[in-house]
Order: C-alpha cells, then structure tokens, then sequence
C-alpha cells in the first residue's frame, strides 16, 4: 500500500456548521481556490451545496464554471481573478459573479455583446496592493460603472476588498477606506446588493468587518492559522490527513513510503514526530521516496503511521511554521542581516 491522503466530509460538514454559526448573520462565501485547498473540487462543493452553502469563491473563472457544473444553477459564485476579456465573457456565460478591480475591466465590458448583463462586484484598494482600485481613482470607476448599470450592460451586485489582517490598526484603517468607498457608491446613485471584507480570521474575531458576506477559505477545511489560535480554540477541526505504510524495518529505522517528491520536504527531516504504537518517534529523515522513522519495537511492513493533519501529531499549519522557521535559521547562517531585514518586513 502507498501514501493515502484521506478527507473525512463529515467533518468537513462539522466546520461548515461552525463557520456558518461564527460569521451569523453574514453568509458563509466558501473559497473553493487551488482545488478546495488540495481536498478536492467536486466532492467539497457536492457535500457544501447539500449543507446549504450557497455561495462559493473559485477565484479564477475557469473554476468557477467548474463549480458551476457541479453547484448547479441555484449557487452564488465569486471569481476575482479576471484576465481580460476572454474571461469577462466566459464569466458572464456561466452566470458567475465578477470581481472587478481594475479599470480596464469596465472599459472591456462596456466593449462586449453579451447576452445577459454581469454581476460587477467592484474591488476598493484599501491597503493591501494586491489588485483594486486606488481610491484616487474611484469616482471614476464609479461613473464608469454607473453608466454600464444605465446601458443595461452591468448590475453592481457588491462593494469588495482585502485586508492585511497583520494588526488591528492597519485593518482598521483598510475598513474605514472600504465604508468610504461603499458611501460613494451610494451618492453616485448605485445600490451594491453586497459588501465583503473579511476572509476566515477576521470573519471569526472581529464582528464588525463581517459585512453581508464572509469570505472563509482556510477555516472550512479546518487549517488553522500561522500564529493564530488553535483549531480547538476556533472549534473547527482538520478535514485531511496523511497516512503512510511502513515498507521496511532494518538497523537504519522504520521506513514509510513518502518522500520529498511526493511533496514533504527534506528540510523537515529531524524536526517532527509522528504517532506509533509506543508513542512518538522522530521522522529522522526524508528523502526523494522514502522517510526513516526512529524505531519501535513491532514495527513491521504494513503498519499505517498518520504523518499529518486529521489524527497526527502535526497539522499542515504546524509544518508549514517549522519550515518557516528553518527558513529563518538557513538565512541566519548565511547572513546575520537576513533575519534583521525578515523581521522588520513583518513585523
């Protein structure tokens, strides 16, 4: 038997309830990118749609038709990352909501013959750089939509951004952008049906930022976040685990089928534990197909070890924070600045 990465729905059902109950009375957008967080598209959106969930985030517009096939007609679907007009028209062809944060855009759908009107929801820059319009520049993707809206062309459906959630300050300062933006929305006449902020960790802790939809990715597929609270503390739990099968026992240590090319790095080689019959051993090595476990006694081929996520010592945030760490300490070693410069950047 080889490596087996395992996706209990049922708990994922669990946190869906969970994050539904936290972000109350805001709607639950589940963010279904990069194949539902590598737990699978068509399975997590089929066990979503019959738990009531009725809008999805598929960040790109191709998996947004693909949520769309599987959803069926009756789901909301938010896609934002937009590349031209190409996927300006097979976006509105299958019926998803458009998260518009470049001016272009507008300019390109006012060019289009389409035969239904898109769903705009039109991003504010509040801070974060990742794409949006600058409030500069507002007023004038304002008009611009307004005289989409007018032509029949367009409805504006939403009023969107990101924040950093690095501090409360800096977020604080990203929603008073975004209440600015939706004001001046309102005075030039639009009447945006939805407001999203927030994604999973503000949606949880800040009441406030929840608006009518809550973005929640990360906390549906129970990976908590780097620094943050733990799944227990957020009442959420890991969906996906990772088990492998012992291969061979010998003087070197217990071997598992799993290496780097299956796409646990080498570098966590020495730096964790996994759970066996006797309690914990150290994961000693890792190469390209094959870690090496510290022994047991009774080990033998065959035996199934849970190297992380549901039902292992570790989560994927846990590992995901070791090599960070390991991270740091290389750039230590090479430079004494490196480190000095990492911290000032985040921190």
């Amino acid at each position: 038997m080889s490596a087996v990465y395992r996706v209990d729905l049922d708990a994922f059902a669990r946190n869906l309830h969970r994050v539904r109950e936290a972000v109350a009375p805001a709607s639950h957008m589940l963010v279904v990118k990069d194949d539902a967080y590598a737990h699978g598209l068509e399975p997590i959106v089929t066990r979503a749609v019959t738990e009531g969930v009725r809008w999805f985030g598929a960040f790109d517009v191709a998996t947004g038709a693909e949520v769309r096939r599987i959803a069926g007609p009756d789901a909301r679907i938010f896609v934002w990352l937009i590349g031209g007009i190409d996927d300006l028209v097979e976006g509105v062809a299958a019926d998803l909501d458009l998260g518009i944060g470049d001016e272009a855009l507008l300019d390109d759908l006012a060019g289009l013959r389409l035969d239904r009107h898109a769903r705009v929801h039109l991003k504010i820059d509040t801070g974060l750089h990742r794409n949006g319009i600058r409030p500069e520049r507002w007023d004038a993707a304002l008009a611009r939509t307004a005289a989409l809206v007018a032509e029949g062309r367009a409805e504006l459906e939403g009023i969107w951004s990101h924040i950093s959630e690095a501090s409360d300050a800096d977020d604080d300062d990203a929603r008073a952008l975004f209440l600015a933006a939706r004001e001046a929305a309102l005075a030039a006449g639009l009447s945006p049906r939805f407001s999203h902020l927030a994604a999973s960790a503000a949606g949880f802790a800040r009441g406030e930022f929840r608006e009518d939809l809550v973005r929640v990715g990360a906390f549906s597929y129970g990976i908590r976040p780097a620094g943050g609270p733990s799944e227990g503390e957020l009442g959420i739990e890991p969906i996906a685990g990772l088990t492998a099968t012992v291969t061979a026992v010998d003087a070197a240590g217990v071997h598992l089928d799993i290496g780097s090319l299956h796409g646990l790095p080498s570098s966590l080689g020495g730096r964790f534990d996994v759970a066996t019959p006797e309690g914990p051993r150290r994961v000693e090595a890792i190469g390209p197909n094959a870690a090496v476990l510290a022994p047991w006694t009774g080990a033998a081929p065959g035996d199934e070890i849970a190297v992380f996520g549901r039902g292992a010592l570790y989560g994927v945030t846990d590992l995901a924070e070791l090599i960070e760490t390991i991270g740091e300490e290389i750039a230590l070693r090479v430079s004494p600045v490196v480190p000095r410069v990492f911290i000032a950047a985040n921190g």
